[in-house]
C-alpha cells in the first residue's frame, strides 16, 4: 500500500531562521503535530493528501537543493522512503521539529526546537542535533545541557504585537551578549515579508 502524507503546502523560499538562514530551500510543510503551542503558524485543517512521488514532483519545480521537512511536527509523518528519494533527487534534508519523536534515518540537518517551557508532556527524546532552537518569550531560557549541539540559538518569539516583539527581541541580544555559546535567531523571513 503507498504511504500518503497529508501536506500543509509546498513553497520555495528562503530560510529564515537559525544557521542555514537565506538560504533557497523548498519548504514541504506537513499537517499535523502532536502538540498544541499557542504561536504556532500551521493551518492542520488545510492538508492535502499526496503520495511520496506527488511530492517529489512538486519538491522538483525548483533548482535548490534544500529540502526543510516541517509541519507541524513532520516526525509523524516523514519516512526514510520519502528522505531516500528526496536524496535521489539531488537533494539535501532538513528536519525541524519539536523533539518528542525520534527523527527518520537519514536526516542531513536536524533543527530540533523544544517546547517544554509551552506545552505540557513537551520533553524532547532526542539528545543530538544540528542546531538547537529556542522560541523565546521572555522567560528563563532552559538551557538543555543534555542535549548535544553544534549550534545553539535563541529566537525571539513572534507575539504579533510590535512593543513587545522588540522588547523580546532586546532581551534575547541581552541573553545572548552574556551567554556566548547561544547566539541570536531573528525569522528572517518576517522581517523581509516573505513567504
Amino acid at each position: 500500500m503507498t504511504k500518503v502524507y497529508k501536506v500543509n503546502e509546498i513553497f520555495y523560499s528562503l530560510q529564515g531562521e537559525g544557521a542555514n538562514a537565506g538560504t533557497p530551500a523548498i519548504f514541504v510543510r506537513f499537517a499535523g503535530c502532536n502538540l498544541r503551542c499557542p504561536f504556532c503558524d500551521t493551518v492542520h485543517e488545510a492538508a492535502q493528501a499526496m503520495s511520496c512521488a506527488d511530492i517529489i514532483a512538486a519538491v522538483s519545480q525548483w533548482d535548490a537543493t534544500l529540502v526543510v521537512l516541517t509541519g507541524g511536527e513532520p516526525t509523524l509523518q516523514a519516512t526514510p522512503q520519502l528522505i531516500n528519494a528526496l536524496h535521489e533527487a539531488g537533494r539535501t534534508v532538513a528536519i525541524e521539529t519539536n523533539g518528542t519523536r525520534p527523527v527518520p534515518a537519514g536526516c542531513d540537518w536536524v533543527t530540533l526546537s523544544p517546547k517544554t517551557d509551552v506545552c505540557p508532556g513537551a520533553a524532547p527524546i532526542l539528545t543530538e542535533c544540528d542546531e538547537l532552537k529556542i522560541v523565546f518569550q521572555g522567560e528563563v531560557v532552559p538551557t538543555y545541557t543534555d542535549i548535544r549541539a553544534k549550534y545553539r540559538f535563541l529566537q525571539p518569539c513572534d507575539t504579533g504585537d510590535s512593543e513587545r516583539n522588540a522588547s523580546l527581541r532586546d532581551a534575547a541580544v541581552r541573553y545572548c551578549l552574556a551567554h556566548p555559546q547561544w547566539r541570536l535567531s531573528v525569522q528572517l523571513h518576517k522581517i523581509l515579508n516573505i513567504p
